[in-house]
């Protein structure tokens, strides 16, 4: 090997030489100087200082480790993880097996092509009534019911649709998400937007109020709770639905109302058992002309409504949801088949009534 010259202190011997030299003193061969000279000491600190230097000139290179290509992939990865969360964050956490998607579902603003995913499982508690339901990510109360962009229509401007559809959402929040008619009072605000000249629904409402019975039931409307059965699990109903409208009969401004309510409840009596009810509404609502049509300004009649309810009672009518605790699951009928309450990509069909079973709460 032929060695370098020059080097900035101007001595005639190579690093690599003193190195050796220092080696080989330190396992007791050559005959070492007893005190290193202050040329040895200035080596002996580089080495030590910068242990990564680079090798020798002409000095035969070392093989790579072969773990710094793992240390490559890994970095690799780790930087695709990285743009995966900061592209989507919920998908990463579903990809990752961890928690529920946090992030809020957007309005919806059309009937939905397929119903939503499954959720990571959990069971409801008081301090997280919603754990393992997909409505954990709906909006709270009437947020969640979407009013389209009011447009002049039928015998009605559009300052007149806009007031319409303000309304009709009052209506469902006030039959549905009331506290105090959640609990069992009369939905006396509710019942003063109906058309009083209504006979049919007027007398179906007074009958279903007074005496519930199989033909009179209240729950077909209004949403209630015995507060001597079962007890709200926290403050929040969960909805997702949305308002759609068009010209009807005579002019008039037709209203179609599709929202999905999930009520969290535990028993009337204390424990910490959470179970949901869920219930889907179909109502449609027409804002007559009173040039045409018997009404009351400031009312709509009643065209039609729908409900699918889970785990709210089967088969009595009591005038309130009758939810099932002690674990041992909600009363159901075989032969009224199978219902997922959460799916909304379809009109409610007939068949279901009370008793279906769901496939998941």
């Amino acid at each position: 090997m032929t060695a370098r010259s020059g080097d900035k202190d101007g001595s005639s011997v190579p690093d690599e030489v003193w190195a050796e030299f220092l080696r080989t003193s330190a396992e007791g061969a050559g005959d070492a100087p007893k005190e290193p000279s202050a040329r040895a000491r200035e080596v002996t600190g580089r080495l030590r200082d910068r242990p990564g230097e680079p090798a020798p000139w002409r000095a035969p290179a070392p093989p790579r480790p072969r773990r710094r290509k793992g240390w490559y992939v890994a970095g690799l990865v780790a930087a695709l993880a990285l743009l995966v969360v900061a592209v989507d964050p919920g998908g990463f956490v579903g990809w990752s097996g961890g928690d529920a998607d946090p992030t809020p579902l957007a309005a919806e603003s059309a009937r939905p092509e397929q119903a939503p995913p499954a959720e990571p499982g959990g069971r409801a508690t008081l301090d997280e009534p919603f754990l393992g339901s997909p409505a954990a990510r709906w909006a709270d109360g009437a947020a969640g019911i979407t009013v389209p962009p009011a447009k002049a229509t039928g015998w009605m401007d559009r300052a007149g649709v806009e007031r319409a559809l303000a309304r009709t959402r009052d209506f469902l929040a006030l039959s549905n998400l009331d506290p105090a008619v959640r609990r069992g009072a009369r939905p006396e605000r509710a019942i003063a937007l109906m058309n009083p000249h209504q006979k049919d629904v007027t007398d179906f409402v007074t009958a279903a109020l007074r005496s519930p019975d199989a033909d009179h039931d209240p729950l077909l409307l209004f949403s209630r709770f015995d507060p001597a059965q079962a007890r709200p699990a926290g403050d929040v109903v969960k909805t997702r639905g949305r308002l759609s409208y068009r010209e009807g009969r005579l002019g008039a401004l037709e209203v179609t109302a599709d929202v999905t309510y999930v009520y969290p409840v535990a028993p009337a009596g204390g424990g910490d058992e959470v179970v949901r009810v869920i219930v889907r509404r179909e109502t449609v609502v027409s804002w007559d002309d009173p040039a045409k049509v018997v009404t009351r300004k400031g009312t709509f009649s009643v065209l039609s409504y729908r409900t699918d309810m889970t785990n709210g009672g089967c088969g009595v009518t009591t005038g309130s949801f009758r939810p099932q605790f002690g674990g041992g699951g909600p009363e159901t009928d075989p032969s009224a088949g199978t219902l997922d309450p959460y799916d909304r990509t379809a009109p409610i069909t007939e068949g279901h009534g009370d008793c279906a079973t769901a496939t998941r709460s």
